[in-house]
């Protein structure tokens, strides 16, 4: 047997012969058998998420199974085939059962649902597919085809395992997912078995129950393993800098996809670093593009109100509208020329009626800085969605969201369609920030009352694991800043930190009693973020205010109720940032709402999903629900929390025109502020450092491949 026939080798380092556009197809099964067969087999299965393939979904499926079956029959080693041949063999094999279990995929989750298909159909297409993968199996074991030591069928599994388990180096919810499902595989029967299990694993989730009950829609803060969370309900994606670096980490491969990336610039090569933001900018989008395409379908279901890609502009202009702008539209005009190739296979033989190579993209906006308003009424007037982010205050919340609103009407009144907005609210940011600041005001206060501060200080960084940035420190304030910083410090009720503040018997003799006080100001901190997303959510979307909104947006822009309507209901708050399980259940809503979530808070939200109190009834609208009321006056006394929470006397009566009625306060965050918040500072400097360790990272990259050039 030849040595170069090993199935998991060729099926990892496969590789999409490039698609010809327009696609000549006969109909729609050869176009997802040719699709699949010439490397592409999520975007074939994908095919089949289209509404007019309702009542066609088992004649078209058993059309692929036929032509795929007949490639597999043919398939067959020879003692004569080269190694070459060979190779060929095993790769159309492995294509052929990844569209079949991408195709089975999609009818387990949530996309079967939004397409609309039938229950009867989807079930009797998915006993075809299992048993055809049953059969293929058999067929592999009498011919040994490869004479590896696994099978196509296994390796094939294998990668789809893999996949999952490089989410967050296996701590992500879908890596967990991957574990499970591993778990329950059948040696004999493994593709079927593969599908089995993850159909169980996906239609348990507390995800997906949420999902089809309508609770709210859900997001996704990191940049692979999104398929699994699209069969889960999920539409969204949320990126940054620190994301965009962590995907080439997770998945190195991206690297030798960029690499081809490179090769078409020759004119990097002599002097990479004079292109060092367009450099950075294409390695982002070589992470990012992936990503349009698993939400495309989506995306087209949707009227581009779901299924969307946020797009993070460079940090470095975020205080630039014109640099804004100008980042903006060289990144659509990238992703309107990737689409309109990608959906003329996607979407081939459906109707044209939709508008193709539309991108389901939506640009991040940092909400830091007053431009950010007048970059995203513009954004939004070209038809083009935002996502503000570094938001954390009812005051930049509520003017960037009317300022959606403005460019949405603008666009509106032109005949352009518009794009979803969203509006997050980084709650676990500011969380993390009122921490930062209780801790540092606690540590320096009960330093005050040692007789040696700085041991005590050397003992806490060394308990806390900040010992050696300590050293690097010359002031004392900045020391003290530093091991206070959620960097460190994740809880004010570490051990360490109890035991620190304790010695100095500020709030009493004991660990006991210091140890109940900071419980008590940890579990308030931990309402900040909700209690401002709450806010926000029900000055614009609670029912008694919608009305007033409507109106408002009929009389002030001269639109018709229909057109109020739309803008309404492509605003979503976009919750983000995650410390813990609550923030989720929290801030659950039917509508309006789009909860985006770390790979790990998911599993944290799937596992508190299964204490034996949960009860998911619980949270329905839970966004709505009122909590304790002393809580708020707590809050209210740490002077940051009351600038994240309150409006300005100017914003109050802007709202009272509208219609919005209640005691607002007067203490809020004015825009001329946005840049020097606490919040916003961390922030945008940690985002502008990802940034630029990204950016320095892709330069290098391309000056190896300079020198290795001929």
């Amino acid at each position: 047997m030849l040595k170069t026939n090993d199935p998991a080798s060729i099926i990892a380092r496969s590789r999409p012969e490039k698609l010809i556009s327009p696609p000549a197809s006969l109909d729609h099964s050869e176009h997802i058998a040719r699709t699949a067969l010439a490397g592409e087999p999520r975007l074939a299965a994908d095919h089949i998420l289209h509404r007019e393939m309702v009542g066609k979904l088992n004649e078209t499926v058993g059309g692929v199974i036929r032509q795929l079956n007949l490639e597999f029959v043919r398939s067959e080693a020879t003692s004569e085939d080269s190694a070459k041949v060979l190779r060929k063999k095993i790769q159309c094999r492995g294509w052929a059962y990844q569209v079949l279990m991408e195709i089975a995929l999609n009818l387990a989750g949530i996309e079967s649902k939004i397409a609309g298909f039938f229950t009867d159909e989807v079930n009797q297409t998915n006993e075809r597919i299992l048993h055809t993968l049953k059969v293929w199996e058999h067929l592999e074991r009498k011919e040994q085809l490869t004479g590896s030591r696994i099978s196509v069928a296994e390796a094939v599994v294998e990668k789809f395992i893999r996949d999952m388990k490089k989410v967050m180096a296996g701590a992500g919810m879908v890596a967990k997912m991957g574990e499970q499902i591993e778990g329950g595989l059948e040696k004999e029967n493994l593709a079927a078995s593969f599908l089995s299990e993850a159909r169980r694993v996906i239609q348990k989730n507390i995800y997906y129950q949420m999902v089809i009950k309508g609770f709210g829609k859900f997001g996704n803060d990191y940049a692979i393993g999104l398929r699994y969370l699209r069969h889960l309900g999920y539409v969204q994606v949320s990126t940054n800098p620190v994301l965009a670096a962590r995907a080439y980490e997770d998945d190195p491969s991206l690297w030798e996809d960029f690499r081809e990336v490179i090769n078409t610039h020759p004119e990097w090569h002599q002097s990479p670093e004079d292109f060092a933001d367009e450099i950075a900018m294409e390695a982002t989008k070589t992470a990012l593009w992936p990503n349009l395409t698993v939400f495309r379908p989506i995306a087209l279901l949707s009227n581009l109100q779901n299924g969307m890609v946020s797009y993070q502009l460079n940090p470095n202009v975020a205080e630039s509208l014109k640099g804004s702008l100008k980042d903006a539209l060289a990144i659509y005009s990238s992703a309107e020329q990737f689409l309109l190739n990608y959906d003329s296979h996607l979407i081939w033989g459906h109707s044209n009626n939709d508008e193709r190579g539309r991108p389901n993209i939506v640009f991040k906006v940092a909400g830091g800085y007053p431009a950010s308003i007048q970059i995203t009424t513009d954004l939004n007037s070209l038809g083009m969605g935002t996502n503000n982010t570094v938001t954390y205050t009812v005051s930049q919340e509520v003017t960037l969201i009317m300022a959606a609103m403005e460019g949405m009407a603008a666009a509106l009144k032109m005949g352009i369609s518009i794009t979803q907005a969203y509006e997050t609210n980084m709650g676990g940011r500011l969380e993390s920030h009122l921490r930062d600041l209780e801790a540092e005001r606690l540590l320096t206060e009960a330093l005050g009352k040692t007789k040696d501060r700085q041991e005590l200080l050397k003992e806490l960084a060394q308990r806390l694991g900040a010992a050696e940035e300590l050293e690097e420190l010359s002031s004392f304030e900045e020391k003290v800043r530093t091991i206070s910083s959620y960097k460190y410090l994740k809880s004010l009720t570490n051990p360490a930190f109890v035991e620190a503040i304790a010695e100095a018997k500020i709030y009493g003799h004991s660990n006991e009693a210091t140890s109940a006080f900071l419980e008590n100001l940890e579990s308030d901190i931990g309402y900040a973020g909700t209690l401002v997303a709450q806010r926000v959510y029900k000055i614009f979307f609670s029912q008694e205010n919608r009305a007033g909104w409507l109106s408002y947006l009929e009389k002030q822009f001269g639109l018709s109720s229909i057109e109020a309507e739309e803008i309404m209901d492509k605003i979503d708050l976009l919750p983000a940032s995650k410390r813990k399980p609550n923030d989720t259940y929290f801030t659950l809503a039917r509508k309006n709402m789009t909860n985006t979530e770390f790979p790990n808070h998911q599993q944290s939200v799937l596992e508190a999903s299964c204490q034996e109190e949960f009860n998911l009834s619980d949270f329905e609208d839970a966004i709505l629900k009122d909590h304790n009321s002393e809580i708020l006056a707590r809050l209210l006394k740490l002077s940051d929390f009351r600038r994240a929470y309150e409006l300005t006397p100017e914003f109050t009566e802007k709202l009272s025109r509208v219609g919005v009625k209640g005691d607002f306060g007067v203490g809020g965050l004015k825009v001329t502020e946005w840049p020097i918040f606490g919040s916003v500072v961390k922030t945008m400097t940690e985002f502008t450092n990802a940034y630029n360790s990204f950016r320095e990272k892709t330069v290098e990259f391309v000056r190896r491949i300079a020198r290795s050039s001929p």
